[in-house]
């Protein structure tokens, strides 16, 4: 336990109910570690949070630069967040690049706090506010609450007695920023202490240089004359359903669904990947789940990785693997095996930015359309996408049990603003959750009549059948199959049939799949906002905002994409307009304008960012103005 969770003056402490914080530097200098320290301080004292990482695609970005800026937001509050925030309350910025790359999301009024260090004539030139032109001195931040903060020079004199050089004591300056966050918002510094002298157990004076430099930056912002004035904020911890909580990014929320489907369904995990920004940190994951019978294959290229998973599936293992837009274009043919084969495969798809490399690091909702048909020939799959990092757990036991029960590859889409970010996630009992039942061909006697592996039950959906299971012996491959027998076939109606019959199983999949349902707002009225995927917080927000304002404004957020919910047509046909924000050129709409011949009002944001809740808002003022 720390001394400093006891202030040593009275300053003024005035409640809120969320707040904003942004993290932002160089790419080295720590961010996204301080945020995510951060975010476990508040995740620990009970808070709900929403963050969202935003950092450069390259491994070492043009130091001081625009573009090497580093960024951490997250949102925390006493009742339910669902966003980062469309802008944020405070902002830490290491130097002027940060400040100048971010200070147009800033509420006015907000608090920064600067590192001078990093706004010398070198950090101005490169940030491209010029030599002599600092935005601390001319006066430009009258709009803010400025504090500036020596943080380099007061790090190196607090850590002047560690022993460590120069290089190491400044790397410590993310933690004298953290402590100050810590004091200006009432938060122990505790879970931080413990986490790094967790990390750093092996390197003694590098953890205990850490730890001292954020005791000194919390009794920094004890002691000093500047907050004085500005005093303290206090965020009282969220009113959430008993249980045990856990904070999880989308990625870890996608490898625990994985792992918890697997056991539900009594079987073993296999996951054949290969690595790819945003996804690669779901095969991380679950290389850490041995023990429950998870095994993991790093192979050596996106074909190897699902082809694997085609054989372990084959073999009677939950097979899986994880991809973002470039991988699933070169599983594309691989895909098209597994369907034909009509074996269960769960293929987690985070979205990035596009086409081809793209923005690696950076979010986008653009592989809808090869999801939907990035296979030759007539080969659908269910496809269905989470709404949050929390709900990239239940959307991946979703499609597991999809892809068990109806012996079919499912696609579920995240992207890289839910796979990185993070918030609470109420751990479930295994009893909540749905059951998984495998449909495993019986072993057969001598006397039996021949196994048909193609043969099918009520919903088109065939047995699953075990190499080495005495009776089973069939045929497997690429090559049309036979009706039933599963002989290869050539016969121009049988291949007709055949294509029916799994398209026909995959329409099917609708009939377990629930209603749509209003989220928010009339069940019928003058605008439907229509949402997948990850714009659901944003949406949601806006549309409260909107009801709040008088609106008539109603949220509905699709989950599957393919089928869709058998009642999605009712559903569009109470409102006069449809409004739909993608992150995308637009891509459901399309969808939908072929499925229902009706006209939405598409609204796209394509800039590597996901919509804000401010965006949504004024375009659905703008529409109903309009009616």
């Amino acid at each position: 336990m720390s001394d400093t969770t006891i202030s040593k003056t009275k300053d003024m402490v005035t409640s809120k109910t969320s707040v904003s914080v942004l993290f932002a530097g160089d790419s080295g200098d720590g961010m996204q570690l301080t945020g995510t320290q951060f975010a476990n301080t508040v995740a620990v004292y009970g808070s709900d949070l929403n963050t969202f990482p935003n950092f450069p695609s390259e491994i070492r970005a043009p130091a001081g630069t625009i573009s090497g800026v580093s960024g951490f937001q997250l949102q925390f509050g006493s009742s339910a967040v669902y966003t980062p925030g469309a802008k944020f309350d405070v902002m830490i910025a290491m130097n002027a690049a940060a400040l100048k790359a971010n200070l147009k999301n800033l509420h006015h009024g907000g608090i920064i706090i600067a590192s001078t260090d990093g706004f010398d004539a070198k950090n101005l030139n490169l940030s491209g506010y010029g030599e002599g032109n600092s935005p601390l001195e001319d006066g430009s931040l009258s709009d803010y609450t400025v504090f500036e903060v020596p943080v380099v020079s007061l790090v190196r004199k607090a850590l002047a007695d560690t022993g460590l050089s120069t290089k190491n004591i400044d790397r410590c300056k993310n933690m004298f920023v953290l402590g100050i966050l810590y004091w200006l918002y009432s938060l122990p510094i505790d879970t931080t202490i413990e986490t790094l002298r967790s990390k750093f157990k092996n390197k003694q004076d590098v953890a205990d240089a850490n730890i001292k430099a954020v005791q000194a930056g919390y009794n920094f912002g004890d002691e000093t004359e500047m907050f004085s004035q500005h005093g303290r904020y206090e965020v009282g911890p969220a009113k959430k359903k008993s249980g045990v909580y856990r904070r999880v990014t989308g990625n870890e929320a996608s490898a625990i669904g994985l792992t918890a489907a697997a056991k539900k369904a009594g079987l073993e995990l296999f996951l054949g990947s290969y690595p790819i920004t945003p996804a690669s940190e779901i095969l991380q994951t679950l290389s850490g789940l041995k023990k429950w019978g998870v095994k993991t294959f790093q192979a050596e290229d996106e074909l190897a990785g699902v082809l694997t998973s085609i054989g372990a599936s084959y073999g009677g293992a939950l097979a899986a693997t994880n991809t973002s837009g470039p991988g699933l274009a070169l599983k594309s043919e691989a895909l098209g095996l597994a369907m034909i084969l009509e074996i269960p495969l769960v293929v987690i798809n985070v979205q990035r930015g596009g086409p081809s490399t793209g923005l690696p690091t950076k979010p986008e909702q653009s592989d809808l359309f090869i999801a939907m048909f990035g296979r030759h020939g007539d080969a659908p799959v269910p496809v269905i996408a989470a709404t949050s990092p929390v709900d990239c757990f239940y959307a991946a036991y979703e499609a597991a049990k999809i892809a068990i029960e109806y012996m079919t590859p499912v696609i579920c889409l995240t992207d890289g603003y839910l796979a990185l970010s993070s918030e609470p996630m109420l751990v479930p009992s295994p009893d909540e959750l749905a059951s998984i039942t495998a449909k495993f061909a019986k072993e057969r006697k001598a006397d039996d009549p021949p196994y048909l592996p193609y043969k099918r039950d009520e919903r088109n959906v065939r047995d699953w059948a075990i190499p080495g299971t005495p009776g089973l012996e069939h045929r497997i491959g690429g090559l049309e199959k036979q009706h039933e027998t599963g002989h290869v076939s050539h016969d121009p109606q049988n291949h007709e049939l055949m294509t029916k019959l799994r398209c026909e199983k995959v329409d099917r999949v609708a009939d377990i799949i629930p209603d749509l349902s209003i989220d928010n707002g009339p069940e019928k009225g003058d605008l439907l906002v229509l949402g997948w995927g990850s714009t659901y917080g944003a949406i949601k927000i806006a549309v409260e905002q909107a009801i709040e304002g008088g609106c008539n404004v109603a949220h509905a957020h699709l989950r599957h994409i393919h089928p869709f919910p058998k009642n999605l047509g009712e559903v569009l046909g109470n409102y006069k307009r449809v409004l739909m924000p993608e992150n995308n050129s637009g891509q459901l709409i399309h969808l939908i304008r072929d499925k229902f011949q009706i006209e939405p009002i598409g609204f796209s944001k394509v800039q590597g960012l996901p919509f804000n809740e401010m965006e949504i808002e004024a375009k659905i003022t703008d529409i109903l103005k309009e009616l």
